[in-house]
């Protein structure tokens, strides 16, 4: 059984999930999504993934995905699209993968869910976003500014009232960050204030449905991603933590996901973020499951199995 593990970069994650892959006697192979491409005179399903030749991969894994123009980007979820519409099993889809991308259709599901969440705003309005941020901070709140698509921590700031101060919300049009843009978007979620210091978060892995592991990322930064120089401990999985977990990965109908969860008012759990193409270093160096095996166990033995191996459109007719 030949799977393809879609990443636009090879490493420590990749190679856990091909170990995971062999010892259920199967073959990983790593593909950039921006290595595929339609070619409907190449082969019945029309679509060329390297190291595939002719044929569908049995399954696929999607490690990541690179950035792009609008066009690019379209083209490789597009692939995606297609081999789930050809009977592909994908981990996860195009599907779950926008919903959670995009931080403002998260907040959407999230809170037509019934899952706790911050107060949140997206508009492409500066006028508004600025009276946005006026009127929380005069009712003494923070907001937390941040890229619509960003990740690890990138390119977030806090804005309204801030540490006894007032601070403006920044141009929309400049660059938040490296690499990172708001592209004159504003998405702000209400911050959610530290209830103990130094603060943390929770990032808690859900694959199958189940919450599987959880740790306490920990730092001095209000900012508590692994890629900002938090720390990651050990966390029990209560079940409240792991009930909430689980009740933001179905919000997005996601076969795996690493949420991001806060003490919330009241002594309640907020989520702040889903991920959709969740990293687990940190995570696998306090637990003991084997993170890369119950994913691949997930994808072959309940969506590998459900669905039927694709067939050439001659043997279909």
């Amino acid at each position: 059984m030949k799977v393809a593990i879609f990443a636009d970069e090879t490493g420590w994650h990749t190679r856990q999930l091909q170990a995971a892959l062999r010892a259920r006697g199967a073959m990983g192979r790593c593909v950039d999504l921006a290595d595929c491409h339609i070619d409907t005179a190449a082969s019945w399903h029309g679509l060329v993934i390297p190291g595939f030749g002719r044929e569908l991969p049995a399954a696929a894994l999607v490690r990541g995905i690179a950035g792009g123009s609008f066009e690019q980007v379209t083209k490789r979820l597009g692939v995606l699209h297609a081999l789930r519409d050809l009977g592909v099993p994908v981990y996860n889809d195009a599907r779950a993968i926008e919903r959670s991308v995009d931080k403002s259709m998260t907040s959407l599901r999230l809170h037509a869910a019934g899952v706790a969440t911050p107060p949140t705003w997206a508009t492409e309005s500066a006028a508004q976003a600025q009276r946005i941020v006026m009127r929380e901070s005069a009712a003494g709140h923070a907001l937390v500014l941040k890229p619509l698509f960003g990740s690890q921590g990138k390119g977030l700031q806090r804005v309204g009232w801030v540490d006894g101060a007032h601070v403006p919300l920044p141009a929309l049009d400049r660059p938040a960050d490296a690499g990172v843009t708001y592209g004159g978007l504003a998405y702000l979620q209400r911050f959610v204030a530290p209830a103990v210091q130094p603060g943390f978060d929770w990032r808690v892995l859900v694959v199958g449905g189940r919450a599987l592991a959880a740790m306490r990322r920990q730092g001095t930064h209000w900012v508590h991603n692994i890629a900002q120089g938090a720390q990651a401990l050990p966390a029990p999985l209560s079940p409240a933590l792991a009930a909430t977990a689980e009740a933001a990965a179905r919000a997005l109908e996601m076969d795996y996901a690493g949420v991001d969860l806060m003490p919330g008012p009241g002594g309640g759990i907020v989520v702040l973020e889903v991920n959709g193409v969740a990293a687990w270093q940190g995570l696998q160096g306090v637990t003991r499951q084997n993170i890369a095996r119950a994913i691949v166990d997930d994808l072959l033995d309940r969506k590998q199995a459900g669905m039927a191996v694709p067939q050439p459109r001659s043997r279909q007719a």
